[in-house]
């Protein structure tokens, strides 16, 4: 796809207009595809190429012919040998000015509407899975399960990152994971992206499989006399009472960190205010250095785009149309790790909107049909 920009002789507005370059026993399907074209009743211009032709020659001929030299900016993802085979070509490859990006950092209506379908579907998607989750599976069950779920409401999951317990404690985990299994009070992180529609959903989410149940041995402590058997299992549950109200502690201390970042989403605040507005929260708890990465980041065609929210960009400031991901969270090293993650739009006035619909409420969400 090439998009040459251009410039409306009457208002000043800059669009684009769309050309595709296709194998040609391809061009039927890219018709197919109903992409719609910037003027009415301008058809959609396609190149076509034979298989024994040069592709980027043909493109040349095909849409600059005359032209020496055209410059043309190249994604950063775009495949080597295209960027190679383009310079082979006469073309002149440059990279993304800060133009394009200022460009992709105010989203349009309609690309709002898309960021809040894939995102929203992405946390149904997890909320309807949970309860599927059971002791013993694995983290690399839980990524199919979800896989599949993405997957049958048409979205493409392109990463998926589920940590139990102390694989967690690496935000993105360690190198070798996918076999830890959930146990009663495992606290499991799943942090989850989604394209629809060439967008991009980035959410993550800290849950357990059930609600907590009061330890037997709590109850028989209470009635029964003390033993040594009966001392040495009422300790182990104590042990294991303290590290599940550290986990719900650190799971609402996130939270705080998440809604103290949204409160500042706000035109002209910087970048920077927002990461250090989650910091201060989770400094204040002592646990500031177990925050160990940015607050969050741009999100729209890729899961990640500048601006990036982090405590030393104070250079940018914040406009509405700004889509961002709030993502703070805790990591106890051995132990487990807490991230909430939602994707929010800076607004023009009042605070920025959830594009997931809303934040988690508590980490066995959805409840039990019991409750």
């Amino acid at each position: 796809m090439v998009v040459e920009p251009r410039v409306n002789a009457t208002s000043g507005e800059v669009g684009g207009k769309m050309s595709f370059l296709a194998p040609a026993f391809e061009v039927g399907r890219v018709r197919m595809l109903g992409i719609p074209v910037v003027d009415e009743g301008e058809s959609l211009d396609i190149i076509g190429w034979e298989e024994h032709w040069d592709p980027y020659a043909t493109l040349r001929d095909g849409l600059f012919a005359g032209k020496k030299g055209v410059k043309v900016m190249v994604d950063e993802e775009l495949r080597d040998y295209i960027v190679r085979g383009l310079t082979s070509a006469g073309f002149k490859t440059v990279g993304l000015g800060g133009e394009v990006e200022a460009v992709r950092q105010i989203k349009t209506q309609p690309e709002i509407e898309l960021l809040r379908a894939v995102n929203t579907g992405t946390i149904t998607a997890i909320r309807a899975m949970r309860p599927c989750l059971t002791v013993g599976m694995t983290e690399n069950q839980i990524m199919q399960i979800l896989d599949n779920t993405l997957l049958s409401i048409g979205f493409e999951p392109f990463f998926d990152i589920v940590l139990i317990d102390e694989n967690a404690a690496l935000p993105h985990g360690g190198f070798v994971t996918g076999n830890n299994e959930i146990k009663e009070d495992s606290m499991i992180l799943i942090d989850v992206g989604a394209h629809y529609l060439g967008y991009s959903s980035d959410v993550c989410r800290s849950i357990f499989i059930d609600p907590p149940k009061r330890s037997v041995w709590h109850k028989l402590a209470a009635i029964l006399p003390p033993s040594t058997t009966t001392s040495q299992k009422h300790l182990k549950n104590e042990a294991e009472q303290d590290l599940l109200n550290q986990k719900l502690k650190i799971w609402n201390l996130v939270l705080s960190a998440q809604a103290a970042a949204r409160a500042h989403f706000r035109p002209n605040n910087t970048a920077a205010s927002v990461d250090i507005a989650a910091r201060q929260v989770i400094t204040a708890a002592g646990y500031g250095p177990y925050f160990t990465h940015r607050v969050g980041h741009g999100i729209g065609i890729k899961a990640h785009e500048s601006p990036y929210l982090n405590k030393g960009n104070h250079g940018t400031r914040l406009r509405p149309g700004m889509v961002f991901t709030n993502e703070p969270g805790v990591y106890l090293t051995g132990r487990f790790g807490v991230r909430h993650e939602d994707v929010y739009l800076v607004k023009g006035s009042g605070e920025a909107e959830n594009l997931c619909g809303r934040e988690a409420r508590d980490p066995w969400e959805p409840l039990p049909s019991i409750r």
